[in-house]
């Protein structure tokens, strides 16, 4: 029997930990984050100040902590997942008192010499809490209003709290993270369906309680020809940068719309449209592809998993992976509304880098560990 998969992985050694890790999913992380660094290398100009050198320190920190977490037995992360969603919580809450303001919202908290933004680490807390709350119940006890309150407020209070920072892409992403575990756990369609009704009917008040600039961008999207100087600016020039790129691409370093300055944000929430521009529709597909194999292998693992926990987890996390890159793809194209979420290990940003490894070390710990039996009752 291949190492790994003993009855009892977790009590493996760390030498034989190492060979069972999926140095496959590590290759392509590396190598997909290896782009993001030659892009933001390209917005500065051909320097690998101030952008691509940070970014890759905080991938080297990231990694080191994503095989940290990966070799650590996945029991362990069970055990203390409502400790750690916990304290993500206790960091929202705190970002109210002594969060850091910038760009009109308030998400942040100041560390001295990292500036961390406690909504990223809840998009992976609360895969784990919910994880851990469904691998104890049975698919009759899911399907119990009774039993399915508990993890909405799980799901609800956090997503209420990053909608006041103001941040509305981050609350949409834990709602629809939240959503996607339910339904891997067996809550029934018709509830969401019920739930998708009271959304709709409920829209007029949600309307009135947005911010005008979310407001705007809505608007945008419908109309992005309306203001092209204001709150088209960024969208249309986005389209210009894609269309630009053609097939082939303007080549590296060769990006009009970037590095004339045209393009906004081109290192964080547009750096796809970059990327699209200097290498066309084939370094966008390219991209593109690296991703769905990370999935493929994410969601592997997960419908490996001999148990409900890893298996929530897994799945959980790289759903949440594609809704990062479904929607920031769909923001930088024009087919979503501009909402502000960056793409996965491209985008410059500490947090989001180190919060997305994380939680490739979760799944790489479910790929270990899925042999491990873990009863019902220790959910």
């Amino acid at each position: 029997m291949a190492v790994g998969y003993r009855d009892d992985p977790g009590e493996l050694r760390f030498g034989q930990k190492l060979i069972a890790l999926n140095w496959g999913l590590v290759l392509l992380i590396t190598l997909t984050a290896s782009v993001g660094f030659a892009m933001l290398y390209s917005a500065a100009g051909g320097d690998i100040q101030p952008w691509a050198s940070r970014q890759i320190i905080r991938f080297g920190a990231g990694a080191f902590l994503m095989l940290t977490i990966a070799l650590i037995d996945i029991r362990f992360w069970m055990r203390w997942a409502y400790l750690i969603y916990g304290i993500a919580l206790a960091l929202l809450v705190a970002v109210e008192f002594v969060g850091m303001t910038g760009m009109g919202a308030t998400r942040w908290i100041s560390l001295g010499f990292f500036n961390l933004q406690p909504s990223e680490i809840m998009k992976i807390a609360l895969v784990l809490a919910l994880a851990r709350y469904f691998h104890g119940m049975s698919l009759d006890d899911t399907g119990r209003i009774t039993f399915l309150l508990p993890a909405l407020a799980m799901i609800g209070l956090p997503t209420l709290l990053v909608l006041k920072q103001p941040d509305l892409g981050t609350a949409l992403l834990l709602a629809a993270g939240g959503s996607i575990v339910l339904f891997l756990a067996g809550v029934r369609l018709w509830k969401f369906a019920l739930a998708l009704g009271a959304a709709l009917a409920a829209l007029p008040i949600a309307w009135s309680q947005l911010h005008e600039y979310q407001k705007g961008r809505i608007m945008t999207f419908l109309n992005p020809e309306q203001d092209p100087l204001g709150a088209g600016y960024h969208i249309m020039q986005s389209k210009i940068a894609l269309g630009s790129g053609g097939v082939a691409g303007k080549g590296f370093l060769q990006g009009t719309q970037s590095h004339l300055n045209f393009l906004p944000e081109m290192r964080t929430d547009f750096i796809f449209t970059m990327l699209a521009e200097e290498f066309g529709m084939i370094g966008g597909l390219a991209l593109m592809g690296l991703y769905i194999l990370i999935l493929i292998y994410a969601y592997v693992i997960g419908f490996r998993s001999r148990h409900q926990f890893g298996r929530l987890v897994a799945l959980g996390i790289a759903t949440t992976f594609f809704l990062y890159i479904f929607i920031n793809i769909g923001m930088v194209t024009g087919i979503l509304p501009v909402v502000g979420v960056p793409l996965p290990l491209i985008s410059y940003g500490g947090t989001a880098m180190l919060t997305l490894l994380i939680g490739f070390g979760l799944v790489l710990s479910v790929s270990i560990h899925r042999g491990v039996e873990i009863p019902r009752s220790s959910g």
